[in-house]
């Protein structure tokens, strides 16, 4: 076996708490085993261009204390190598300049990904190991096991969460606030069930409906605040899972603004104003009931990704690091890490490929578990019980000034009720 001598480490994708943490733990245990450690600055960025000056040579003094710290001393960048052959050859020339035998990657499902391809195309020249990283908890672990980041990043947008709903209390308003999340709704769900909040509305709760309709999502939002009100308040705060978007039509989509588009092929979400264009949707739809509601839009995002790691994550990301490192040091390649009941488990990369897209697996919020169900029981929004209880319905029609009847025909789809 081929003993390793120097390794690369790379960050690429969107920053998420604890990155330096595994930078930090996997500098230290490699260099304490003879094994130089390069930093590679920005992603792929310079290395698809053939550039191998933006590197940096990594200490123990460089790291012994970063694993404290948000960001990345490293930088990062959605730069993506696996558009072309001849972008993934350059990147792994650059590796032969700057005679790196070993490469961590730190990222989500795009930079897992590219590390495959890479993998692929080294032949087994370079020893590869992924260390899965997004606030979004959507790689395709197993069940139970949290990408690290989104425990912080969750934590923080709590925090952030609990101030608006007072103030939504003491100023009689609602807020709707869009959470992070390309795909999956695992972030928007994690703030709103922490915090209490009136309701989360995510895309996996659709079901495996390809395209959500705007107006679908409108009237879940009217009928919680009409709920709200016939309960006797006049404020809420609803938690949306910024996927949604990435659910609607085209056409609804170009209606919200100019859809742009990243290195990956994904729209753009956060050029999207889904909460502002909901707020307008929804103040336009409650003037049909008469009612007028303050609402305001925040996004909740990008306050997440460089905060501080909470205790939780610089411990897992100490671990995650350190099994990356001890992976490469035992001749071992073309897993992504993981820890399981406390070991450390690598996952083959081959077993992340969703055979029928090609690309690495999402995994997303599923709705039939008990966690979900939880979550779903304490939220106010309208469910089949409310049209089953006379009084209730009663209630809740007198309030959208409309007859039993007519309000079953208006929102009785919303929890599979045929109102015609």
């Amino acid at each position: 076996m081929k003993k390793m001598k120097r390794c690369a480490i790379l960050v690429a994708g969107g920053p998420a708490p604890g990155i330096n943490s595994v930078i930090s733990a996997a500098t230290i245990k490699l260099r304490s085993e003879g094994v130089s450690v390069v930093g590679i600055l920005d992603g792929f960025q310079h290395l698809m261009r053939g550039d191998t000056t933006q590197v940096r040579e990594l200490s123990i003094e460089d790291v012994a204390r970063i694993h404290l710290d948000g960001g990345s001393i490293l930088r990062t960048s959605r730069a993506n190598p696996t558009k072309k052959e001849e972008d993934l050859k350059t990147v792994l020339d650059a590796f032969n300049t700057l005679k790196v035998d070993a490469l961590i990657t730190i990222g989500g499902d795009d930079t897992c990904f590219s590390a495959i391809q890479l993998d692929k195309k080294s032949k087994g020249k370079i020893q590869f190991a992924h260390v899965p990283k997004t606030i979004d908890n959507d790689l395709d672990l197993p069940s139970g096991v949290r990408t690290f980041g989104f425990t912080t990043a969750s934590d923080f947008g709590a925090k952030i969460t609990e101030s608006i709903i007072a103030d939504a209390q003491s100023a009689n308003r609602w807020y709707f606030i869009t959470a992070m999340g390309r795909k999956a709704g695992h972030l928007a769900l994690g703030i709103g069930k922490s915090t209490g909040a009136t309701l989360t509305i995510i895309p996996e709760e659709f079901g495996d409906v390809k395209e959500i309709s705007v107006q679908h999502v409108v009237d879940i939002l009217i009928g919680s605040i009409i709920k709200r009100r016939a309960s006797g308040r006049a404020y809420g705060v609803a938690i949306l899972a910024e996927g949604l978007a990435e659910r609607f039509s085209e056409y609804e989509l170009k209606k919200m603004g100019k859809i742009e588009y990243d290195e990956h092929g994904h729209i753009r979400l956060a050029e999207i104003d889904l909460g502002g264009i909901l707020k307008d949707e929804v103040t336009a739809g409650l003037k049909e009931f008469g009612i007028k509601e303050t609402i305001i839009d925040k996004e909740i995002g990008y306050e997440l990704r460089c905060v501080a790691p909470t205790s939780f994550d610089i411990e897992y990301t100490r671990d995650l690091g350190y099994s990356a490192a001890v992976y490469l040091l035992d001749g071992r390649s073309s897993d992504m890490m993981s820890i399981q009941n406390g070991v450390s488990t690598p996952i083959p990369f081959d077993s992340t490929i969703d055979p029928q897209t090609g690309r690495t697996r999402v995994r997303l919020v599923d709705p039939d578990t008990h966690a979900y169900h939880v979550a779903l029981e304490y939220m106010i929004r309208l469910k089949k019980v409310d049209f089953e209880n006379k009084d209730t319905l009663d209630k809740l029609a007198k309030t959208a000034k409309l007859t039993p009847d007519a309000f079953v025909k208006r929102f009785g789809y919303l929890v599979g009720i045929d109102g015609k």
